[in-house]
Parts: C-alpha cells; sequence; structure tokens
C-alpha cells in the first residue's frame, strides 16, 4: 500500500530514474531500523524531491555490487533508462585493487564514456573512486589522523551557487581515512575528459582539501556524507574501531559525540537532486 501510495504521489510529477550502487552494508541495527544504504539514500531524495519546487518523483533502482559477498555488478544495459548514478559509502578503500573494485570501475569507464547524458554523483567511498576513475590520486592519511564527525565545510562560490547559499559553509558528518589528493584534471583522465574541461572544487575542510568536486550535468560527488543521523554516526565509528582501521580511540570517542548536531545533509541532497534534474549551476 505504500508503495502504491508513493507512485500515485509522483504520477504527476517529473521523475529522477536514479541506480544506486551499494558498495557496503550498514550495521545491523541501522539496516534493521532505516534498511539498507540504498533504502536509506532513497527515503533521503524522497524528502529533497518533495521539498523541490516544483515537487520532483525519484525512482531507485539499487544494486549491491560486492560479488565476493553475493552481491552482482550490473551491466551497461542495466542502465538503460537511468538518468542518474550514486555510489555509496564503504569501509573499503577506494584505492583498492579487489575483483568487484575493478570490475566497477570498469563499468563506470563505459558509462561515462558511452552515456555522455548521465549524471555521476558518490558518497565519501564514491567520491573517491568517481575521482580515481578520472585520474585523480587516491591517498590514504595515518591511521590516527582519519576526518570523523560533524565537520566544518568551507565553500567555494561554486559551492554556494551549488546549495543556494550565502552562507561561507557547510556542516556535513565525516568517515573517510582515504581522500582525493587533488581533482581530476583532463591531463590524467586517460581521455575521459575532453581537453580544457574545467573541474571544480566545491569545498574543502582543514582536514582534506578536495570535499567535493564538480562537472556541469556530468559529476557532483561529496566526500561528507548526507544521511547520517545519531545512531549511524556512532555504530559506523564504532564498526571501525572494532575492525582497527581507527586506532586514535579518543578521537574516535569525541567524533562519536558530535552524531546529534545539526548537520546540512537535506541541504545537500537536494542539490544532487537538482543536479540530477539538469538543474545545476554552469
Amino acid at each position: 500500500m505504500a508503495e502504491e501510495l508513493e507512485a500515485s504521489a509522483f504520477r504527476d510529477r517529473p521523475v529522477v530514474r536514479m541506480m544506486v550502487l551499494e558498495t557496503d552494508e550498514p550495521h545491523s541495527e541501522t539496516k534493521a531500523r532505516r534498511g539498507t544504504f540504498g533504502e536509506i539514500v532513497h527515503h533521503h531524495f524522497l524528502d529533497a524531491g518533495n521539498a523541490h519546487d516544483p515537487p520532483l518523483g525519484i525512482e531507485t533502482d539499487t544494486r549491491y555490487v560486492i560479488t565476493e559477498k553475493g552481491g552482482t555488478m550490473p551491466v551497461y544495459e542495466d542502465f538503460e533508462n537511468c538518468h542518474a548514478l550514486l555510489i555509496t559509502g564503504s569501509m573499503y578503500s577506494a584505492n583498492g585493487n579487489e575483483p568487484w573494485i575493478q570490475e566497477l570501475l570498469d563499468l563506470l569507464k563505459e558509462l561515462w564514456r558511452h552515456r555522455p547524458r548521465m549524471s555521476f554523483a558518490g558518497v565519501c567511498f564514491g567520491h573517491q573512486l568517481l575521482c580515481r576513475m578520472l585520474g585523480s590520486e587516491i591517498a590514504s592519511a595515518a591511521a590516527t589522523d582519519w576526518e570523523l564527525g560533524h565537520t566544518k565545510i568551507s565553500l567555494t562560490p561554486v559551492g554556494q551557487r551549488l546549495f543556494k547559499t550565502d552562507k561561507p559553509e557547510v556542516y556535513l558528518h565525516q568517515m573517510h581515512q582515504d581522500y582525493a589528493v587533488a581533482p581530476p584534471a583532463p591531463e590524467s583522465s586517460g581521455g575521459l575528459l575532453a581537453p580544457r574541461t574545467k573541474v571544480d572544487v566545491w569545498g574543502h575542510s582543514e582536514h582534506t582539501a578536495v570535499q567535493g568536486v564538480y562537472i556541469p550535468r556530468r559529476l557532483f560527488p561529496t566526500q561528507a556524507h548526507l544521511a547520517f543521523d545519531d545512531g549511524m554516526v556512532k555504530r559506523q565509528i564504532q564498526m571501525r574501531v572494532e575492525k582497527g582501521s581507527i586506532q586514535d580511540k579518543e578521537h574516535a570517542d569525541r567524533a562519536a559525540e558530535t552524531g546529534d548536531l545539526d548537520h546540512d545533509g537535506d541541504v545537500v541532497a537536494a542539490a544532487i537532486l537538482r543536479f540530477f534534474h539538469d538543474e545545476g549551476p554552469e
């Protein structure tokens, strides 16, 4: 019944059709309460669509792509009716060479080359993987130097136009060790970016110079997370501490305590949805 009501609400709206590639699973408590990362993203963008003027519908096809853990990698033809693609965050390294990561990179390159009207977005791991695909160096900070928790991101003029704000910053939750050293550039993109393509950085923090990049109608990923709530922040940090990835436990504890602070995930989701709907600034 809920799906029928949702479909009815979209009937007279323009609809954005998005493929979400899940590159990890949330903590079991988060999954029980809010669903998979794909479901979390769908509902976050559903809210952004309802708030858009005029309202936009969102249709989401979700694929869990870690083939070594039972996932299935989509093929090029699966994107036939898809406007946009979003890659989730992950505990994996975007610099990794696991077979599924290599297969995903090959798919992304094929889509980038042959679907010039498709828009690409990503969160955290997804941001880094898209930058890697286009030739950026992805580096790892020291195990004690993660960017964690509620973080101020200073906006460039492009970022202010994307988010439709006069404020100099947004606040989002962070959870990463890897980072893009510099934005993609045509010279290092292996021919994926045409000469003179301008790639803008839309924001930076004290820790990470490239919090997101932007190419009109093509690319708009974010290093920070959009849909984290207090419970997710605490549980995702806990998972990484238990795994041994985060070694500075005092830093982890301080970051976990910022989980309930207000953040601008709704603002960023609205901007990405506008981008998917071809409304972004030139």
